[in-house]
């Protein structure tokens, strides 16, 4: 590169309503001390790389708006950058710049999806015009993506009804995890929508076209074990008259669900705990040869891990396989201003299947339900609307109080019955609880001060799972712990 092809640069600045990152990758020192110098005169902030590993570094930690890349580099060139980029769905907008005027280079570029190519010795010129379109190009894809990761966001949670800032924090853990490939550990209650946030995951993730294969694990005997996860061929036992693909490879290039994973039987744990180990590998009944699976592991649980794993009831070499990532759902009682929009979504759906006119809720019925706990979270939510619904006169529901189960577990109709006597011994039995919690609390905040920061060391230390204690971070506010 000659420095002077740049003295026709006339020195003004191009306009810019923020200073945008450009990455300058070449190997040559003075074209990037020479390119340095007039990105920066035309308003933008350089930034640069001498070889393609070090351009693939810059463009994880720098996120740059345009890439100035040379074809012509060592360790990695600029074509290796570009198939880099496109294997990582890297969307930065590419100017290849290099010496040869060479025409299948030039078409090679614009296949790998580069905005311009550039031949050197440079016109600044065009260089600076090259640079305005580009970055115009880059802020135009910056708002397309900003606008289908929101249509892509409502389309995917549209069967979770809420928007409370515990359910949206449960929604944006989602986004992040679901691009990857980690085994989800999703925590929650009965009722409180585990499966759907496990269908979110897997049609948002580059499996969506593959299935999505449900399994209850509470339901699978140590006996049919091998035959439901693994399949079995034709006659390998009495009864086997057919072949039948087990549920692992019925997920291949998908996703299993293992619902209610704390339930499995230990000898089951055991063999689903082979074939996660075996890289994914499995042997049907009667067969001799195995088999590669491609499936990624999304499994629920209402249990506490860390009491299964110290009784022997759950493998913890198998707990930590299937926890790469934890995903807690908030029970009904922790996102109270859902309620209103639950039932409203429950009353519609209610009109709608039963063919009815559109049912109305009086404005006073919510507070008949005012300090329920729903111990039975959505699905008790939904069952209580719809006995509201069947038990209404005409369509308007003036209560939804007479719809609860009378007696049953936080509800308001069990405290009309309680007697002076026992009132005391709940507010006393609350002023434990309160205390236990305040005691926990403590015991976290110096165990993750004695293990210097490290959760995991933390967990161990409690004598706890890590998904046990992120549950109980959210539940006391100690949420800066996990960021350090």
């Amino acid at each position: 590169m000659k420095e002077g092809q740049y003295n026709r640069y006339t020195g003004s600045k191009t306009a810019a309503t923020k200073k945008s990152v450009v990455l300058i990758a070449d190997d040559d020192n003075t074209s990037r001390r020479i390119l340095s110098h007039f990105v920066q005169k035309m308003g933008y902030v350089p930034i640069v790389a001498e070889d393609g590993e070090e351009c693939i570094r810059c463009l994880t930690e720098q996120a740059p708006n345009v890439i100035l890349l040379d074809i012509n580099m060592p360790k990695k060139d600029g074509f290796e950058v570009m198939l880099h980029m496109k294997a990582h769905n890297i969307v930065t907008t590419v100017i290849m710049i290099t010496a040869s005027h060479d025409i299948p280079h030039a078409v090679k570029c614009i296949k790998l999806g580069a905005f311009e190519y550039l031949t050197k010795p440079l016109s600044i010129d065009r260089l600076e015009i090259v640079m305005r379109n580009a970055l115009a190009e880059s802020s135009l894809q910056s708002q397309v993506q900003l606008l289908q990761k929101e249509l892509k966001s409502q389309n995917l949670f549209r069967k979770i009804i809420g928007s409370s800032p515990a359910i949206k924090n449960t929604m944006e853990q989602v986004i992040q995890v679901m691009e990857t490939d980690l085994n989800v550990l999703i925590i929650g209650e009965s009722g409180s929508g585990k499966e759907l946030f496990a269908e979110a995951i897997h049609y948002g993730s580059k499996r969506k076209k593959g299935p999505f294969v449900s399994v209850n694990c509470a339901a699978i005997s140590n006996n049919l074990a091998d035959s439901l996860l693994f399949g079995h061929v034709k006659g390998s036992f009495t009864g086997a008259n057919t072949d039948h693909t087990g549920f692992f490879e019925q997920a291949d290039n998908g996703t299993i669900f293992l619902d209610e994973i704390g339930d499995m039987d230990s000898d089951v744990q055991a063999k689903v705990l082979r074939a996660l180990q075996e890289i994914k590998k499995i042997r049907r009944v009667g067969e001799k040869s195995e088999k590669s699976v491609n499936f990624r592991v999304i499994s629920a649980t209402n249990r506490d891990f860390s009491q299964a794993i110290k009784n022997n009831l759950f493998r913890e070499d198998l707990y930590y396989r299937l926890e790469e990532f934890p995903l807690y759902i908030p029970p009904l009682r922790e996102r109270p201003e859902d309620i209103p929009l639950l039932i409203l979504h429950f009353l519609d759906e209610f009109s709608s299947a039963n063919n009815l006119e559109s049912l109305q809720l009086a404005p006073d019925a919510l507070d008949s339900i005012e300090g329920y706990q729903w111990p039975g979270n959505i699905r008790e939510l939904k069952n209580a609307v719809q006995r509201a619904a069947v038990t209404r006169k005409g369509n308007l529901i003036e209560t939804l109080r007479s719809a609860l189960i009378p007696g049953s577990a936080g509800s308001p109709l069990a405290d009309k019955t309680l007697s002076d006597k026992s009132v005391e011994q709940l507010k006393a039995a609350n002023n434990i609880s309160w205390s236990i919690e305040e005691h926990e609390r403590d015991a976290i905040i110096k165990a993750y001060k004695a293990s210097l920061g490290n959760l995991t060391k933390t967990a161990r230390m409690l004598g706890i799972g890590r998904a046990t204690l992120y549950r109980k971070i959210d539940k006391f506010g100690l949420e800066y712990l996990k960021t350090g």
